[in-house]
């Protein structure tokens, strides 16, 4: 394909040289003429280790050029490639101003040149932008064009590129996702990278842009939690870097795809404890763990969301299925739906409880004395059925999901249902009342 790679910095660069590498032909556009002139040459503009070799290597061939004239470079070509900087505001916003005029010249250029031998052209956004910004480049981009002779679809693809491993982490992403509606937008982006042979998602495109920002804020959440834990251990005497280092070796919990899920929040008898622990050890030391103090303020504000939805809405009786803080287990000790059970019993809510596996009377120890400070009425509020619960209910929340719960769900569903889960089905998530906790 003849490929336009808008934007010459560290993405553009990198993204542009390997496409040349594997027999696109392609063309790098910046208004900066020291970085057309530096491709032009045969050198990067951006110092990564093995880019200035690819660069000279894919000018002397022929198949990288760059210019800073965007008609050159959209003559005949399949794919237009955004990749420049979407850096911060002083206020924190992304400032947006050089991705959309990049797709104003774009549109601009595009119904005075040749079209491509496929008859249809790609805009896709690489540069890191907010869920919605594709949307507005394609409202751009189509309000310049009308209906032109070329059809024109806009996608986002985003990069996973790492500073100092740009090649090799070209060469082998994780995946390449596609967020496009399109079909044949999808079809020219998934050839264009075919090379890769990595696994491809298609998702709609305010997946693929919110997917970058939460890959960048996990990447510095895993910083943080390091440094907060080398700073607290390190008073005890302990090496943190052996504590990582066996840490990142558990890939059953620790290193997988295990609480990362949307959802409600935590509790039970080890992470809330242990977490107030590692935090009153720092305090004693005058050590400031701010990441993990984070964490027990955003564990509380999940509960506080979901009471607010309940009270914003209308009705005061309220059927909660599930009440342990984990599905097939009965220890209700910190079960953040103990806490929020108990919240609504407060405002004067109506409550009536199923869980399968709660037997109040068998009960015992710690479990038996924290749900009785909590709820010491639970024997009164807790039915022997789902559809007992949910009789008559303004509001049904539900924290897990099994036969039982989903077949009352559809039979006799409540005006509005808040979902916790996120695990119930099609069939449920298709009810006219039916809202997730964050999706």
């Amino acid at each position: 394909m003849k490929v336009a790679v808008f934007g010459l910095g560290y993405v553009g660069t990198v993204t542009a040289a390997c496409l040349a590498a594997n027999g696109h032909d392609v063309w790098g556009v910046d208004v900066d003429p020291t970085k057309v002139g530096m491709i032009a040459s045969g050198t990067s503009p951006v110092v990564e280790p093995g880019l200035s070799a690819l660069v000279s290597e894919t000018v002397g061939a022929g198949r990288l050029h760059a210019t800073d004239c965007a008609s050159t470079a959209l003559d005949h070509a399949d794919v237009s490639l955004l990749c420049v900087g979407t850096p911060s505001t002083p206020q924190g916003e992304t400032n947006l101003a050089y991705v959309f005029r990049v797709a104003d010249d774009v549109a601009s250029a595009l119904p005075s040149v040749e079209p491509p031998a496929s008859g249809r052209h790609a805009v896709v956004v690489r540069s890191t932008v907010p869920p919605g910004t594709v949307e507005r480049v394609e409202a751009r981009i189509g309000a310049a064009l009308g209906s032109g002779r070329l059809p024109v679809g806009v996608a986002m693809c985003p990069e996973f590129l790492r500073e100092g491993t740009g090649i090799s982490d070209f060469y082998s992403p994780p995946y390449t996702v596609i967020g496009a509606s399109d079909p044949a937008t999808v079809d020219i982006i998934a050839a264009l990278f075919g090379f890769l042979d990595r696994p491809t998602h298609v998702v709609d495109v305010r997946t693929a842009e919110a997917l970058k920002y939460a890959s960048n804020a996990f990447h510095a959440t895993k910083v943080s939690f390091a440094n907060e834990m080398g700073r607290l251990f390190r008073r005890f005497g302990v090496d943190s870097r052996k504590v990582m280092e066996l840490f990142c070796e558990d890939v059953q919990l620790n290193i997988s795809p295990r609480y990362l899920r949307p959802g409600f929040a935590f509790g039970g008898s080890c992470l809330p404890k242990d977490l107030r622990a590692l935090l009153y050890l720092a305090r004693i030391q005058s050590i400031d763990l701010p990441m993990l103090s984070g964490t027990l303020a955003s564990n509380t504000l999940s509960v506080a969301d979901v009471v607010d939805r309940v009270v914003s809405g209308a009705g005061r009786t309220v059927a909660l299925l599930g009440l342990s803080f984990k599905a097939e287990s009965d220890d209700l000790r910190e079960s953040p739906c103990v806490q929020l059970a108990e919240t609504l019993l407060g405002k004067g809510y109506e409550i009536r409880i199923f869980d399968p596996i709660i037997n109040p009377g068998a009960l015992i120890g710690a479990n038996r004395q924290y749900v009785e400070s909590r709820l010491p009425h639970l024997k009164r509020i807790l039915t022997l059925r789902a559809a007992d619960a949910l009789a008559g209910a303004d509001v049904g929340i539900v924290s897990f999901a099994d036969a039982e719960v989903i077949d009352a769900l559809v039979h006799a569903p409540p005006p509005r249902l808040i979902d916790l889960d996120g695990r119930l089905g099609q069939q449920v998530e298709s009810l006219a009342g039916y809202e997730g906790v964050s999706w």
